[in-house]
């Protein structure tokens, strides 16, 4: 499971990234930027396949078209690679709303001696990676559109295995104009998706300050000895 992540950037700094905007009407209603604890229910920024050229602030936890109220999408955060063709959900939108989910850095819980001790995964050098995501939009009673989008989960590879069974399905710089272009079949995509190389990928531990939605600053990212309790890196 993928339910708590960064993306300490901010809007510029995705714009270069991306080659792609953000819609102004977008810019006057969110500014979640930077966001040290990301969240279920936030809004955050996502490109899709019908708009590669802009970037969109959609809600993350994906509310089916056929949902009789958003509170479902608290339950679609994560779709899994193995069954996302499958459930009722998701099989539409894998198949015709793909979309790309930025991060800088996810958090995981490991079990730890009756504990959950949690870490930040990030790549060596810190930068901005895309988890391979898909989006539906749902209409309420009161006419409002809302988007929103969820993250797929694929096997942890060796760095995660010890922290958690599972983890995001990164894709790596090439393959993001593959995972939305809707030429390509679902079997097609979903197949070039393999556990992100290891040592690309670093992971420390964090404060359990993380836990809490309330908390949202740059300490959050510093190291933290949960045997020492104090900050300080530990590998």
């Amino acid at each position: 499971m993928c339910g708590r992540a960064s993306l300490t950037k901010v809007e510029k700094d995705l714009e270069q990234h991306f080659r792609a905007t953000f819609y102004s009407e977008d810019r006057e209603r969110y500014q979640p930027l930077p966001n040290y604890n990301i969240a279920p229910t936030h809004r955050h920024p996502v490109i899709t396949a019908d708009d590669p050229s802009y970037l969109q602030f959609f809600r993350w936890g994906l509310i089916p078209f056929w949902a009789k109220t958003p509170s479902i999408g608290s339950k679609m955060i994560n779709a899994r690679i193995e069954t996302v063709a499958e459930k009722p959900a998701f099989r539409q939108a894998i198949k015709k709303r793909r979309c790309l989910v930025p991060f800088d850095g996810f958090y995981e819980w490991q079990r730890r001696e009756g504990k959950k001790i949690p870490y930040r995964i990030t790549l060596k050098d810190e930068g901005i990676f895309c988890t391979a995501g898909i989006w539906e939009r749902w209409k309420a009673p009161d006419g409002e559109l809302i988007h929103s989008f969820s993250v797929l989960t694929q096997p942890p590879n060796t760095l995660m295995a010890p922290i958690h069974d599972r983890m995001p399905a990164i894709l790596r710089p090439d393959q993001e104009a593959l995972w939305l272009d809707q030429e390509l079949p679902t079997e097609a995509v979903l197949s070039m998706i393999a556990p992100y190389p290891d040592e690309q990928l670093k992971a420390y531990t964090v404060s359990s300050r993380i836990n809490s939605v309330r908390n949202n600053d740059p300490t959050l990212l510093q190291p933290y000895d949960h045997q020492e309790g104090e900050q300080g890196s530990l590998f």
